[in-house]
């Protein structure tokens, strides 16, 4: 089998390097590198986000939650897609117009571009990190089955592989990268799902009978509560997941990788759908996993259950053993290894842009360097990210992807989202209070995650282990308080440039 897979491997991964030699002939100066050069259309960046979604949180850490805990687990396909209608409606036009290669630019525009810089680059590179970390943690498991290596050894894989698509091909390959992968992941999820549903005569109502009937399982498994069975981690979830999008670097990131305002509202519309698609059948990865493989069969493979998926795909075209079970399963797994690599390079330059960017070129150089410095200087830090989380991801291998995940999008719509939405659409703003709604909802963020009962267990000091219900409402209102307090009328005159630039183009990059 492992030979199987390393032959399918070694094919996928081949077209991947192919198509990073190509994108790196392409880019030529930092536009090319950070954003694509502004090129990309508003279908295929759709695709190339949904791509990203579509990546170990949601094929591997849904499935497992759900054979693990039951339909809880949904609540990550459900908010992910709603999520991308807060990016239509309030993020995906006004950030297309207003910035150049990161959101940082909209903020910095309003307020002390010396003070706001430094602080929210730093806020970009811990979410960017936070995000990149479960990536890896999904290579590691994948690696184990596909490979028959250990955890570590696939982790230290996916990050070398990673560091060469980023530091040559940047956005460019990143983005035709995701896209190919993403067809692929929707084809392998879709025939996934047919083979698994043919087991239940092609029934819904059957499969959850089944579920129902099972000894292992039973009702429960059906019906909320079996994960989150405290209804305010379920609302801390969802509100993390469905806020959390509009601030998260990456995506906002691909809103500059357009031509146009209308190309950016384009990409949210078609992220929607291939979501859509995808979404509305990851319930039965997870479920078919639990009644046809078995919850203790997936916990001796994986105690974090990201590889309920694999082998759910190995079971339904054969069996372990058979060829057809192993190409199948080869292939899944090949394809969701990919996945990983590819979301990560996105994620990787979003955090590389944030230091040779909006830190190292803006705020230390003041705006003076040659293009051909810059690339390098986003080349050299994507190089030190992609080593920096390699070894932060050995030493968190065995916990559930989609957990990790979850926790990433509560830090960002507690620090990034009240600047980036109080900046464009609130007057008062100001310096001071952006900066105290910054730092402190990082420091929140922070100390609710790693004081939460997920990492310190019983010993917890805060009681949450989705603290988004908390930190989200208080990092707005510290941010509305502060600037109460404070006056900054280069804020306010600002505010009128940006707001007619956000909502006319006019001055857009």
């Amino acid at each position: 089998m492992h030979y199987l897979s390393v032959l399918v491997f070694l094919v996928l991964i081949s077209g991947t390097l192919i198509l990073t030699a190509l994108a790196a002939r392409r880019v030529k100066t930092d536009r090319d590198f950070y954003a694509a050069g502004g090129q990309i259309p508003g279908w295929q960046n759709g695709l190339a986000i949904a791509g990203e979604f579509m990546a170990s949180g949601a094929f591997l850490g849904i499935a497992g939650l759900i054979a693990f805990h039951g339909l809880d687990g949904e609540i990550f396909s459900i908010c992910w897609f709603a999520s991308f209608f807060v990016v239509l409606v309030l993020v995906a036009e006004v950030i297309r117009n207003s910035g150049k290669y990161t959101f940082v630019d909209i903020v910095s525009y309003r307020l002390d571009a010396n003070k706001i810089r430094p602080a929210v680059a730093i806020t970009v590179f811990v979410v960017s990190l936070a995000y990149l970390i479960p990536q890896m943690v999904a290579a590691g498991a994948l690696s184990r089955i596909l490979f028959g290596i250990s955890d570590t050894m696939g982790i230290l894989i996916v990050g070398g592989l990673m560091i060469v698509y980023v530091s040559l091909g940047g956005m460019m390959a990143a983005t035709w990268i995701q896209s190919i992968k993403a067809v692929f992941l929707l084809a392998g999820g879709y025939i996934l799902a047919a083979l698994t549903m043919s087991h239940f005569d092609f029934s819904v109502p059957q499969l959850f009978a089944a579920v129902a009937e099972s000894p292992e399982l039973g009702e429960q498994w059906i019906q909320q509560g079996g994960w989150l069975s405290n209804p305010i981690e379920r609302y801390s979830l969802g509100l993390s997941l469905l806020f959390g999008t509009a601030a998260m670097p990456h995506v906002l990131m691909r809103m500059f990788t357009v031509k146009t305002k209308q190309q950016a509202q384009k990409s949210a519309l078609w992220t929607m759908v291939f979501m859509g698609m995808f979404h509305m059948i990851t319930f039965i990865f997870g479920l078919g996993a639990a009644v046809l493989v078995g919850r203790q069969a997936i916990a001796a493979m994986d105690p974090g259950g990201n590889l309920a998926t694999p082998m759910l795909a190995q079971f339904v075209a054969g069996g372990a053993g058979t060829f057809t079970g192993e190409l199948f399963m080869a292939f899944i797994v090949s394809v969701a290894f990919i996945t990983v690599i590819a979301t990560v390079s996105g994620l990787c330059i979003a955090a590389s842009t944030a230091f040779s960017y909006d830190f190292w070129f803006k705020v230390v150089k003041k705006g003076h360097q040659e293009h051909d410095e810059q690339v390098r200087t986003a080349r050299i830090a994507a190089i030190a990210i992609g080593i920096l989380s390699i070894l932060v991801s050995l030493l968190l291998k065995n916990v559930n992807v989609a957990y990790l995940s979850g926790l990433a999008f509560s830090i960002a719509a507690t620090v990034n989202l009240p600047a980036i939405i109080l900046a464009l659409y609130w007057r008062k703003l100001t310096t001071q209070g952006a900066m105290a709604g910054i730092l402190s909802g990082m420091a929140l963020s922070l100390f609710a995650v790693l004081g939460g009962p997920s990492f310190m267990g019983k010993a917890a000091i805060f009681p949450l282990a989705n603290p988004g219900i908390v930190t989200i409402p208080l990092g707005f209102l510290i941010t509305w308080a502060v600037s109460c307090l404070t006056a900054d009328e280069r804020a306010k005159v600002k505010y009128e440039e940006l707001s007619v630039r956000a909502h006319s183009g006019l001055g857009a990059e």
